[in-house]
């Protein structure tokens, strides 16, 4: 996730109290926060981001990668 600046502790916070994760880590670079998250089997990836957790105020964008 990129987080507007000064957001991103804010941000991660907010991710926590969802408990959508199973990690999340603060990085450097392009993005501010690497989220592991919790999606069930068959469960569309983006509407998951878009419902789950791009209405968290502080989130500029995400960049979503799949491992198989």
């Amino acid at each position: 996730m990129r987080c507007r600046p000064g957001t991103t502790y804010k941000v991660a916070e907010e991710i926590v109290l969802r408990e959508l994760h199973s990690e999340l880590y603060s990085i450097s670079g392009d993005f501010d926060l690497l989220l592991k998250p919790y999606v069930s089997e068959g469960e569309d990836v983006g509407k998951f981001i878009n419902d789950g957790l791009l209405d968290i105020t502080g989130i500029e964008r995400s960049l979503t990668f799949r491992a198989f």
